[in-house]
């Protein structure tokens, strides 16, 4: 089953948490702080496989868990880091925020990508000791994780795309020149999926062809399998426009090549901006009638396309598309690749005290943000000396200040994270 678009939901591994340990040895007094700190989350990457060639196991798993961090543990050991999640795909897959549908990445290399990094391990108690605090007894958590809904959608990585109604020959085109072996029948809809040809012109010269589902009009819009498989010519650096040059199915031939032009322009106008070569098929059945080849030889040069005439079934002009066709992508830039239009990590911008929000909530005073929730993720309520710090720290930051600023009371509820505090001036 050809799948080419998948949603699944990443997400990567918490830091461990840092360890409050104390050393303990005979004759040893007062050995002090040794608790070591937590191991790196493991991260969410996505690497190219050349063996896969669908999306087809994405239909059946959904979500991707990196492995945590082990905490960190006494005598400063620290904690295991967690392993890497690591997600095969098939080469041309690209990589969507499914929230905002930016890209963040074109697998189209070899180059692993880090969708989801990580959280950092906390630091164990030993970090925080000082001339004054010699036994701090509170460790910092480990970083979480992040999560993400992730969009994945392949385009296939062609050096020439076949375009055309159904039925005007591309599947049997492709088996002659390559040994791709299609299905082929004299029926609409044969291929129902696109098939890929290495075409081999002469010795170390040789191309990519795609063989995509017929389009029909109204393929842009979603009618018939073409909606489907646009997206996989997007990349073709040269489109070859098959037409059944004898209209043996009883279509015009020249409105035929104008209506899928006007599914490529309604798809997209840089992929109707693509070089064409307008291939006249099935000329063995026109006899000496000329004057459809005629037409269709002025429709492609008042718009700048090569044209060839072909006889697949006969094998006649099939070198010569082939020969022509490598000719003309010598003159032609590499396969289409798309930029990230912005990088998981750009998310993580620096949090200030700029990020801290404070509402009334009925009776309650709410303090929240980015800076609020870095603050509280570091601080051990149950630890003296850890309260002190995160006193200390919204003092600094002028949480307190702002509070009176809204009229908070002695024993006013003030909520910070999590947590619920009395206030106490």
């Amino acid at each position: 089953m050809f799948i080419d678009v998948a949603n699944i939901k990443i997400a990567s591994g918490k830091g461990g948490d840092g360890k409050v340990s104390f050393h303990r040895e005979k004759y040893v007094a007062s050995g002090g702080p040794d608790g070591g700190d937590g191991g790196r989350g493991g991260s969410v990457v996505f690497r190219v496989d050349d063996n896969l060639s669908t999306l087809l196991d994405f239909r059946y798993k959904k979500k991707y868990v990196a492995p945590d961090g082990e905490n960190g543990m006494g005598k400063r050991m620290k904690g295991k880091d967690g392993a890497d999640l690591v997600i095969r795909v098939p080469r041309g897959t690209i990589v969507r925020d499914r929230a905002t549908g930016r890209i963040l990445k074109d697998l189209s290399d070899d180059a692993p990508f880090v969708a989801a990094k990580g959280g950092n391990g906390g630091w164990g108690n030993t970090h925080f000791a000082t001339p004054t605090r010699q036994a701090p007894r509170f460790a910092k958590p480990g970083q979480p994780g992040t999560e993400r809904e992730i969009t994945l959608e392949l385009k296939l990585l062609a050096d020439v795309g076949l375009i055309g109604f159904p039925n005007v020959g591309k599947s049997t085109l492709l088996s002659m020149v390559s040994a791709a072996r299609p299905k082929i029948a004299n029926y609409h809809f044969t291929t129902l999926v696109p098939n890929l040809g290495v075409v081999r012109v002469a010795e170390e010269q040789s191309f990519v062809m795609a063989d995509i589902p017929g389009i029909i009009e109204g393929a842009s819009e979603g009618a018939g399998l073409g909606h489907d498989f646009l997206r996989h010519i997007d990349r073709c650096r040269l489109l070859l426009h098959l037409v059944d040059a004898a209209g043996s199915e009883g279509r015009d031939p020249l409105e035929d090549v104008q209506a899928i032009n006007a599914e490529l322009a309604g798809y997209s106008e840089f992929l109707a901006s693509r070089p064409q070569i307008i291939v006249a098929n099935k000329t063995d059945l026109l006899g000496d009638d000329r004057a459809m080849l005629d037409k269709l030889r002025a429709y492609a040069d008042a718009h700048g396309y090569g044209f060839l005439e072909l006889s697949a079934a006969t094998n006649q002009g099939v070198r010569e598309l082939v020969n022509q066709t490598w000719e003309r992508l010598q003159d032609l830039p590499p396969v289409f690749t798309y930029e990230p239009e912005f990088a998981p990590e750009d998310e993580a911008q620096p949090v200030t005290e700029r990020d801290i929000t404070i509402e009334k909530v009925e009776d309650y005073y709410v303090v929240g943000g980015a800076w609020i929730d870095k603050i509280m993720g570091s601080v051990n309520t149950d630890d003296y000396e850890s309260r002190l710090y995160m006193d200390r720290m919204l003092k600094n930051a002028g949480v307190y200040d702002r509070l009176e600023q809204m009229g908070v009371e002695e024993g006013s509820i003030v909520v910070i994270g999590d947590m619920e505090f009395e206030y106490i001036h």
